[in-house]
């Protein structure tokens, strides 16, 4: 019994690993590969948001009935509240999120032959930006506990959401502080100055608290629907 448990925590734990991981190599790898094949930025972006937006579903699709696949802090924080997981597994997931994270930075920047880790220089600078960034996650969050959206397909609508905000928020949708911290460790189009990351994170929090507080509003509100 004990080595079962042992091993199903090991698999949550690597599920989270690898999903935070290669959602980071794609964002990052696909920012280096389209300053690469244009000088177009929109088209730099679309290709970005393409990549970003497919492996996040295929990751769902694949995690999702393995860890949940959280792949994110503020989400896994939102979990524990609604005392979905444990506090010990969440502390475990963020910390494995942010090491996955880390990783797929490695894993990008080599792939490219770049060093596996360098400081972006690409600023990120603005209220306006934070802004953004406050409209991103908290959209993300509502998608994600509004009990409207229960037994839904979260491998497609996480990912619209996060792809339409790329093109939409003056952020282009980071969401997400683990995927943050990582991205300000590759000097390319996906990129985030280290400067900046600390604002961004702020906003992220801000932004997951008010999605969490729309989605438990709403959920009251289907609750008296059904009386």
């Amino acid at each position: 019994m004990g080595d079962t448990l042992i091993v199903e925590k090991t698999r949550l734990i690597f599920a989270e690993f690898l999903g935070t991981g290669l959602l980071v190599t794609a964002v990052i790898g696909s920012g280096i590969m389209a300053q690469a094949l244009t000088s177009d930025r929109g088209l730099q972006l679309f290709i970005n948001a393409f990549a970003t937006i497919t492996t996040l579903g295929v990751f769902i699709f694949l995690f999702g009935e393995v860890s949940g696949a959280h792949f994110n802090p503020i989400v896994s924080s939102c979990a524990l509240i609604r005392r979905e997981i444990s506090p010990l597994r969440a502390v475990t997931f963020i910390f494995t999120q942010f090491a996955g994270g880390l990783a797929g930075t490695a894993l990008a920047n080599g792939m490219f032959k770049r060093p596996l880790f360098e400081a972006s220089l690409h600023p990120r600078p603005g209220s306006n930006v934070l802004l953004g960034e406050i409209v991103a996650t908290a959209g993300l969050i509502v998608i994600i506990f509004c009990k409207t959206t229960k037994n839904r397909p979260m491998f497609l609508l996480v990912p619209a959401w996060v792809g339409s905000a790329y093109f939409f928020t003056s952020s282009t949708s980071f969401a997400n502080p683990a995927v943050t911290f990582a991205r300000a460790w590759s000097n390319s189009f996906a990129g985030i100055s280290p400067s900046s990351v600390l604002p961004f994170i702020g906003a992220q929090l801000v932004g997951g608290v008010i999605g969490f507080g729309i989605a438990l509003f709403l959920n009251q509100q289907g609750r008296v629907l059904n009386d």
